[in-house]
């Protein structure tokens, strides 16, 4: 059924504006009339981006949320299908409490799409900006095992999660970037306007200049001359390396490079591993059949050089392999996890197994971020101090140069 976005007047004179879903704009303004409120204009959502001057709202085909409302929107689905209420009934409740339009507009279209007869997952798959690969995946699964409670609620912390440990890095992360922009903009501004003058002083008098002086000058000149011109270098190399990164198969190249790596394989290989386990051993404990809970598990894991390995290894599984045979073959995941496998495996026990093994791989993951993001503000300090005493000590030796002529 199509989503309509209205704006409305109340008896009191109140404005209100909202996402309703009808049969046509006609019916719209009936349900409006019939919740005592005056309609003001009610526009088909897909169709208010192509009229100048109303508030812009994304073409629900492309529409995308944002983590904090994927995990919001996430909970509420979880809390109301654990409840015993429809999928289609939830997602609508949803939407009209929704504070957001274009949320709204998404979850109505979802809706409109089930109650065409698609199942969920399918449904969702409209929106793939919206709800990524690992989440369609995982309600998949959810709807095959009849399990999609646990699921959902399992979604909902893991999003929860994801959302809350971005959000901590990108606060532990911001006075060192701020102080890096400041420090950077600082030193471009001394090589532009101060060093020059500077300069001029020593060439009058004739000095030999030291090597570091002569290199503080030429980096100044090409600053102010060609600094604009770099800078546009570097924006249109960044944009043509992010196209080219876009490509199914560049990516899996990068993702590869991260994984074999020395200097990032130990973070990339944690980092995937506990976002691997802790979704397999949630569906597991959720009857849902090994194989397709790996290939569930494996969409989770953001890594394609990982999440190739871990199709690989359902593979191995439907050949009739054990999971420890795969993850060993893999030889990607880190051994404890491999170990904690074959354990639960013996005794029967592996969702507990793979839940142990997940709480200890995001213990080990908190602890290498933590250690990683407390070095990134004295390694900051180092390098910006270590530029401004290289520029000191060029500007320096000259006149040391210049006082011991004059004892001379």
């Amino acid at each position: 059924m199509p989503a309509f976005a209205y704006k409305a007047a109340e008896k009191t004179g109140a404005r209100k504006k909202g996402i309703i879903e009808a049969a046509s704009p006609a019916a719209a303004r009936a349900l409006l009339r019939e919740r005592a409120l005056l309609p003001l204009s009610v526009e088909a959502a897909s169709e208010r981006d192509l009229k100048p001057g109303t508030i812009r709202l994304p073409s629900l085909r492309r529409n995308k949320m944002s983590t904090r409302q994927l995990a919001t929107v996430t909970r509420q689905i979880s809390t109301l299908v654990g409840s015993d209420i429809p999928v289609e009934e939830a997602l609508r409740l949803i939407a009209a409490q929704s504070e957001v339009p274009a949320v709204g507009s998404v979850l109505l279209d979802v809706r409109g799409a089930i109650l065409d007869g698609r199942s969920f997952a399918s449904a969702l798959g409209q929106h793939p900006r919206a709800f990524p690969e690992f989440y369609r995946a995982s309600v998949a699964a959810g709807e095959q095992s009849g399990k999609l409670s646990d699921v959902l609620n399992h979604l909902a912390n893991f999003v929860e999660t994801r959302q809350g440990n971005s959000q901590k890095l990108q606060l532990a992360l911001l006075y060192p970037a701020l102080l890096a922009v400041v420090s950077l903009g600082m030193i471009v501004l001394l090589m532009v306007y101060v060093v020059p003058d500077i300069v001029k002083v020593f060439v009058s008098r004739g000095a030999d200049l030291p090597f570091l002086t002569r290199a503080l000058i030429a980096l100044s000149a090409f600053i102010r001359d060609y600094g604009l011109y770099a800078a546009l270098a570097l924006l249109a190399a960044f944009l043509v390396f992010g196209r080219w990164a876009r490509v199914p198969g560049n990516r899996l190249r990068i993702h590869r490079g991260f994984t074999t790596s020395r200097l990032t394989r130990r973070f990339s290989r944690q980092f995937n591993a506990a976002r691997f386990a802790g979704s397999l051993a949630t569906l597991v404990e959720s009857a849902v059949p090994l194989v397709e809970a790996l290939h569930a598990a494996a969409a989770v894991t953001p890594n394609l050089y990982v999440r190739e390995k871990a199709l690989g290894i359902a593979a191995r599984v439907r050949e009739g392999a054990s999971l420890r045979q795969g993850m060993q073959e893999s030889e990607i995941f880190p051994s404890m996890l491999t170990a904690i496998v074959a354990s639960g495996e013996s005794s029967g026990k592996l969702a507990p197994a793979l839940s142990r093994a997940a709480d200890e791989l995001e213990r080990e993951l908190d602890a290498l971020v933590a250690t990683l993001v407390a070095l990134v503000e004295p390694m900051v300090l180092l390098v910006m101090g270590g530029l401004v005493l290289l520029m000191v000590l060029a500007i320096l030796l000259p006149i040391i140069n210049l006082n011991n002529l004059v004892t001379m």
